[in-house]
C-alpha cells in the first residue's frame, strides 16, 4: 500500500531560468564578500561593440528563459532583460556614490514574477 500524503520533491529542470538565477546569486554573494564598505557590485555589459557598466540593485527571473537585472547606468534607472542563452557579463566593483548610505548589496530576494517554477 502506498502513502499518498508523502511530499514529493519536483524534478529540477536545469535549463530553466530559476536555476541560472540561483547560480548567479551564489556567485554574486561570493563576490560581494570580498568588497569593502566603499564598493558595491556592478556588471560590465558588452554589446554592439561598446561596453556599459550597470550598478545592479536586484535580479529576477521568469521561467523558462528570461533574467532581469535592475539598477542604474550612468546614474539613471536601468533594466536589462536577458535571455539565458545570451548570458555573459563581467562582475566588477564600483565605488559607491553616496557615502552617507551603506554599500548596496544585492542579496537573495525573489520578486513576484519569480515565485512560480513552471
Amino acid at each position: 500500500m502506498f502513502d499518498l500524503n508523502i511530499p514529493v520533491d519536483p524534478i529540477r529542470d536545469y535549463h530553466l531560468a530559476d536555476w541560472k538565477y540561483e547560480k548567479i546569486m551564489e556567485e554574486i554573494a561570493d563576490f560581494e564578500k570580498a568588497l569593502d564598505e566603499d564598493h558595491e557590485i556592478a556588471l560590465k555589459l558588452a554589446a554592439f561593440g561598446s561596453s556599459v557598466t550597470m550598478v545592479v540593485t536586484s535580479i529576477g527571473y521568469q521561467n523558462p528563459d528570461m533574467l532581469y537585472f535592475y539598477g542604474f547606468v550612468n546614474g539613471k534607472d536601468a533594466q536589462l532583460i536577458q535571455h539565458v542563452s545570451q548570458l555573459n557579463f563581467l562582475m566588477t566593483s564600483v565605488e559607491r556614490k553616496d557615502k552617507t548610505k551603506p554599500a548596496r548589496r544585492i542579496g537573495f530576494r525573489l520578486s513576484d514574477i519569480s515565485e512560480d517554477r513552471t
